[in-house]
This record gives structure tokens, sequence and C-alpha cells, in this order.
């Protein structure tokens, strides 16, 4: 088997009768499989075979929603509400900049706790488990950086002088978000 190219998207298509089809081995995945793909630190490009249409976006949500629908709880009901209500809100043109921000602070912050994990002496390392964990740490990390490029820009995302100020309640909203983002980083640090 000829050796695969790690840092190319994996091309995932989709058929009319909505299998997915991996092309690199040549069968067919799972939602289940892509989510493991991703997790390895892989990018994935799901594309619909006949249109062409870029499916991706749809896919990780589904993925989202699955593991949220298991009890797999990641994201606490208000970040879902808040999301939800960007969509109907002026909000949305910042909510996107907001949560790539958001996460590129959070990854700098677990990288620099694995690295203080690995530079310094730490009575956890003589753990059972320890390295593992330590490992699963960095593919999450990695995962999430092939997902949230930096310095995402498009329209919508830059201020416009034209664009009316945005009501308090928005403002309450993103304050919200912060608070949420920020007690998350805490738990997170603990660990």
């Amino acid at each position: 088997m000829a050796e695969v190219d790690s840092t190319s998207p994996l091309l995932i298509k989709r058929y009319a009768s909505r299998r997915l089809y991996n092309t690199e081995t040549s069968d067919y995945v799972t939602l289940e499989d892509i989510a493991r793909f991703i997790r390895a630190g892989r990018q994935v490009q799901i594309v619909d075979l006949k249109s062409g249409d870029d499916l991706t976006r749809q896919y990780l949500l589904q993925i989202i929603a699955e593991h949220e629908g298991r009890g797999e709880n990641v994201l606490p009901i208000e970040v879902l509400t808040d999301l939800v209500r960007s969509y109907t809100t002026q909000a949305q043109s910042v909510v996107p900049q907001f949560l790539a921000a958001s996460f590129e602070m959070l990854r700098e912050g677990q990288s620099k706790m694995m690295e203080n994990m690995t530079t310094f002496p730490n009575p956890m390392a003589s753990m059972p488990g320890f390295e593992a964990l330590r490992r699963q740490q960095q593919m999450f990390l990695k995962a999430m950086a092939s997902g949230w490029g930096a310095g995402s820009t498009g329209p919508g995302m830059e201020p416009d002088d034209d664009t009316p100020a945005r009501p308090r309640a928005a403002g309450d909203d993103m304050d919200e978000i912060r608070r949420q983002l920020a007690e998350l980083q805490k738990r997170v640090s603990k660990l």
C-alpha cells in the first residue's frame, strides 16, 4: 500500500445513496471513521460526487451533534443557545472571528501547559497512563489546530463604517460567551 501524505486533506466522496467513500483506501466509511481521522490529526474534505459541493461543514456538525446526543457533552447548553442566537442577531458577523480567536487562545494555553509538563519535573509523570494522556492531548491540539485557522476573514468579518452599532443585548451575549470561555479555560488548566 502506498504511503499517504497526511498534510493533504483526506478526500471523502458522498454518493447519491449518501454513502461516504474514502478515496485513499477505496472503501466506504462511517461518520465515526471520519471522526477518528480527525482525532488523529488528519484534515478531511467531504464533497458531493455529483454536484462537487463541499459538504465538510455539514458532516462535521453532524458528528458533533451525534457525540452531544450520546451524552458526550463538550458544549454547555448556554454556549449552544448563544450560537443559535448568533444566527439571528447582528452578532453573527463577529462570532466566527471570536470563536477562532478563543480556540487559538485555548490551544496556546494547552500547548504551554503540555510544554511545562514535559519540560519541568512533574510528579504526575510517574502516574500510570500519564504518557498516553499527554499523547492524546497533543493529538487533540493538533486536530484543533488544523480545524481552526487563525486570522479568518471574509464577508462580514471586518467592521464597516456603514454598519449600525450593535444593540446592547448582543454585547451581553458576547460577555456571557467570554465568561463561559474563561470558565472552560480554568477547567482545562486544572486538568
